[in-house]
């Protein structure tokens, strides 16, 4: 097999993918102008466990920042979670997020400034905020040149906000401080309402992934995967 052919295998292996995430089909029901399913599914676990799929995202985002004219890797990224139902068929991980009352998995989301997702984790809903964001801070490889900031609400102000320190980097809270807070960073605030600086951002993440999940990716839309790793692949 030549190389155009190898590159034009895996372009179907990818088409073959991005079906299935479109379209919210079951492996099996892959029609059949694609490859085999369970040769797709043979490489969606390859990729998935050699972070192929972090890779090609990270190189993506470079690409899309130096179109705006940025440098390639953020100098400052916000956190933040979204809970998503879990199939009903699915025991494992599954947890309730009291906070908005939704059954399921939780999706940490790092962004940066332009709402570019750049490391995600999923956990049990009932995972609390800063304890679920830690294994952000290891999977860094591909951003760390720049990387000084981290923006984040309240909820990420203990557990998170000092692994962010102690890995050497600066955690900013976006509400007001109290005087026990020695580790971060307090942003200014006027004496009217302020729209958060770049915090919004990571908001308009979570709508854009809600609003492409309903009218284009119905994969999604909640979580049909029965390992965690999967809903982050």
């Amino acid at each position: 097999m030549n190389l155009l052919n190898v590159y034009q295998s895996y372009r179907e292996l990818v088409n073959a993918l991005l079906y299935i995430v479109r379209t919210g089909y079951q492996w099996r029901n892959l029609p059949q102008e694609y490859p085999k399913w369970t040769a797709v599914n043979y490489y969606f676990e390859c990729w998935k466990t050699d972070e192929t799929f972090e890779r090609i995202n990270i190189r993506l985002n470079e690409i899309d920042r130096q179109k705006e004219h940025r440098e390639s890797t953020p100098s400052l990224v916000c956190v933040d979670y979204q809970s998503v139902k879990l199939n009903p068929m699915i025991e494992k991980d599954r947890g309730i997020d009291d906070n908005k009352c939704v059954n399921g998995r939780k999706r940490e989301y790092l962004v940066d400034t332009g709402g570019r997702l750049w490391v995600a984790v999923v956990d049990a809903a009932n995972i609390a905020d800063g304890k679920g964001a830690l294994p952000l801070l290891d999977k860094l490889n591909g951003i760390t040149e720049r990387l000084e900031k981290f923006l984040g609400d309240t909820s990420y102000n203990k557990i998170f906000a000092n692994a962010v320190s102690k890995a050497g980097y600066v955690f900013e809270k976006s509400a007001r401080f109290t005087e026990a807070d020695k580790s971060v960073e307090q942003p200014k605030k006027g004496k009217k309402f302020v729209v958060e600086s770049k915090r919004w951002v990571v908001e308009r993440s979570f709508a854009w992934t809600n609003r492409a999940a309903f009218r284009f990716f119905r994969r999604v839309t909640k979580h049909y995967e029965r390992t965690v790793e999967s809903s982050v692949a």
